[in-house]
């Protein structure tokens, strides 16, 4: 529940203030993971939104595209109603999804700090429905430029929002934690489209009537849904009081050159120093990497192994085309496959970085990645559709290991006190590598198609450049050292800021102590972890389904 106001104030803050979600004695930390999940459960259907590129691709001519004159020009075709939009138009979407993430991360990480997880939470859910609402209105009058502006930047400032609002509350419950805490949150960003795609996909075919494809229906449901269950976890958000530890927990003693500081860093100090800018290149270089794969997964399987995948030794280019149907059902329990392992990537390794420390984590990502980077060629060559299945699902395990770790990354050198404004800035490098990766890949193979490079080949170089990348994050890591004694707040500037912090958020708990004695028993935890992994296993469940065609 929340804190009370002292008897005899006058005014206290409003609901959605900061100040109103400190946390009153005997209120259980396990309570806000699950309030962090809800809401990443919903921003990451992001990640599934190719699902409406083929209906909306047909959204005029319902059962196959209809398509607008060649000659009509770009702008004409942003503002035509008449003929369907080309998927490679749709796809900006994607695109302006993670540009306006980091950015908006960067951008309102400081205020995020100062105005607590509920607020942030707040606008969200309000800009994230809102867009997909905007985008619903977009489908209705077939205007493509309402779809990038709705769910593209409306929706993608809500991303950035939703995706940093609890990082710093959880690292400030679970220090004792910090890798699980966030792990447990950012995993829900993975699995958001293991429930949004296959349900969307119901609902689309449910709405789908002969004059409509089903699209614009199902972005007002999710919509709704989504609303619902972000609001739940924006107010379902607590903070502890500062001092507040775990009951029973004491901070490890600090050696000389450990990574783990006891102290802070500013936010206007830190995105300065040398620590910055080298983790930024390890994100960057680590998900540059995943991310061009994410894109490929499918038509890489299929083109590598052709006929293989159905048990036929022919190309992909020979096969007919029911036989490619085929093997695209494959394909799509790979890509299945590669989620789960995104998902469980995330807890994983988040979790492991606690006990063997962030930096020798991201040493692990970088070396290993290397050597199945490498080694994927050879693999393929040879024909091991086990092992080049089982490569890439490690690899897809870092990729996600490496946005839930990183934020405890930032929480060892720069302290807790601005790490979510300093991770909202660090995001930046996702929104760079969310071009370069894609870029990198995609454009490499159409260049080596064109000049006659079979397809079964196309992505050999391809391996090997990420596996540079991968090196060259390996050495970035090497490189971060302890932050300068310099560039820690003093004690001066530290009670300096926490005063303005008390000015503004008064702290209505007399006994800070009192708050380490957590309830041990509660039924709200138990019906709070059900609601959001009812949802998730059913999309576990549904993920599981496709995959098992690889095996077959």
């Amino acid at each position: 529940m929340d804190a009370v106001l002292p008897t005899g104030a006058d005014s206290g803050p409003g609901f959605f203030e900061r100040a109103r979600t400190i946390a009153a004695p005997g209120f259980n930390r396990w309570l806000v993971p699950p309030a962090a999940l809800a809401i990443h459960l919903c921003i990451g259907m992001a990640y599934g939104f190719s699902v409406f590129w083929l209906p909306l691709s047909r959204a005029i001519g319902i059962t196959q595209p209809l398509a607008c004159a060649k000659d009509m020009g770009f702008f004409a075709e942003v503002f035509a109603t008449g003929c369907d939009w080309k998927i490679s138009m749709l796809g900006w979407m994607y695109t302006l999804f993670f540009v306006f993430l980091g950015a908006s991360a960067a951008v309102w990480g400081g205020w995020l700090e100062r105005a607590g997880p509920r607020k942030a939470g707040v606008v969200s859910a309000v800009c994230w429905c809102g867009g997909l609402v905007i985008s619903a209105l977009g489908v209705h009058l077939h205007q493509i430029w309402m779809l990038w502006l709705g769910s593209g930047v409306i929706g993608g400032i809500g991303l950035g929002l939703g995706y940093i609002s609890p990082v710093s509350t959880l690292i400030k419950w679970f220090p004792d934690r910090r890798g699980m805490a966030t792990g447990m949150a950012i995993m829900g960003f993975g699995g958001g489209a293991m429930i949004g795609a296959p349900l969307a996909d119901k609902l689309m075919k449910h709405f789908a009537t002969p004059t409509s494809v089903g699209v614009m229906e199902t972005f007002l449901a999710l919509a709704a849904i989504y609303f619902v269950f972000m609001m739940a976890g924006a107010l379902g958000y607590r903070v502890p009081a500062d001092n507040w530890k775990p009951a029973g927990w004491n901070p490890p003693a600090k050696s000389k050159n450990s990574m783990i500081t006891d102290r802070h860093v500013h936010l206007d100090v830190a995105w300065k120093t040398r620590q910055f800018w080298l983790v930024w290149a390890v994100l960057c270089l680590n998900v540059t990497a995943g991310i061009g794969i994410i894109g490929m997964s499918s038509p890489m399987l299929q083109e590598v192994f052709g006929g293989r995948l159905i048990g036929l030794d022919i190309a992909f280019n020979d096969l007919t085309l029911a036989q490619k149907g085929s093997i695209a059902a494959v394909a799509a329990g790979f890509t299945g496959l590669l989620s789960l392992f995104n998902i469980g990537g995330r807890f994983v390794w988040a979790s492991l970085s606690d006990k063997i420390g962030r930096k020798m984590t991201y040493f692990t990502f970088f070396l290993l990645g290397f050597a199945l980077y490498a080694s994927v060629p050879s693999m393929a060559k040879a024909g091991s559709l086990a092992l080049f299945v089982a490569f890439f699902c490690v690899i897809l395990s870092m990729y996600g290991g490496g946005f839930a770790t990183v934020p405890a990354y930032l929480a060892d050198m720069f302290g807790t006190r601005f790490v979510g404004a300093i991770h909202g800035r660090l995001l930046t490098a996702w929104a760079a590598a969310g071009v370069f990766g894609p870029v990198l890949v995609n454009y490499l193979r159409e260049y080596q198609l064109e000049h006659g490079v079979a397809r079964a080949d196309a992505y050999t170089i391809t391996m090997y450049i990420l596996s540079g990348l991968l090196l060259l994050g390996f050495v970035c890591n090497w490189m971060v050292r302890p932050v300068a004694e310099e560039h820690h707040m003093s004690e001066p500037e530290a009670a300096a800021e926490k005063k303005i912090a008390d000015d503004t958020h008064p702290h209505f708990v007399a006994d800070v102590s009192a708050l380490a004695e957590e309830a041990r028993h509660s039924w709200g935890v138990t019906l709070a972890w059900l609601a959001v992994w009812i949802p998730l296993g059913w999309g576990i469940w549904m993920t599981a389904q496709k995959a098992v065609v690889l095996f077959k």
